[in-house]
């Protein structure tokens, strides 16, 4: 068991790292946020592989990791509600919704299905999050200059890179998934 238990954590703090250090690799979008090198892929893995409660927290860790990246964004904030809006939507329950991913394995009967599924619902879970901060915090700080409303403006702010995130994420999910099935499965490579 002990041998388990560490394996777990030690593939967990790999995988964590590897998504970090994807974080910084983005393309950047024309109104703002960027598509990164799929940054949350090994979240994604490590809770099909884990099962979803072990994903939560291996996203919670990623998402301190990310507000520690992203800290400056909280200097913004023009009051204590504000900075707390922004630290747990843009970062804490944004990023930690993604380790909800492998609780469609179960619901799912077709594995590689449940993973590209737990991809698209995790994601939408995660642009909701920025959506919000989108309309409640962002723009009232920094009215956009395309005169949308803040609604349409969140929208297309957030949707531009995490529709690309999300399809890139697929992308190479799908592609992966037969060489790295053992590992979503969480079957033991060895054998």
């Amino acid at each position: 068991m002990q041998k388990i238990n560490t394996r777990k954590l030690v593939e967990s703090a790999m995988l964590i790292a590897v998504g970090t250090v994807l974080s910084m690799l983005k393309f950047d979008m024309p109104m703002g946020g960027g598509v990164t090198l799929c940054s949350m892929l090994p979240l994604i893995l490590l809770s099909h592989r884990y099962g979803w409660k072990w994903g939560l927290v291996s996203a919670f860790v990623y998402s301190v990791l990310q507000l520690v990246l992203g800290l400056d964004n909280v200097r913004y904030a023009t009051g204590f509600g504000m900075a707390m809006a922004i630290v747990l939507l843009d970062y804490i329950v944004a990023y930690t919704v993604i380790g909800l991913s492998g609780i469609f394995d179960k619901a799912v009967k077709d594995r590689r299905a449940a993973v590209a599924v737990g991809i698209a619902v995790t994601f939408v879970l995660r642009f909701v999050c920025h959506f919000i901060t989108g309309v409640w915090i962002w723009d009232a700080m920094w009215p956009n200059e395309y005169g949308m409303t803040s609604v349409i403006y969140s929208i297309a702010y957030n949707g531009s890179y995490m529709l690309g995130e999300l399809v890139l994420t697929e992308i190479v999910a799908m592609l992966i998934y037969k060489p790295l099935g053992k590992y979503f499965r969480g079957e033991d490579l060895a054998k």
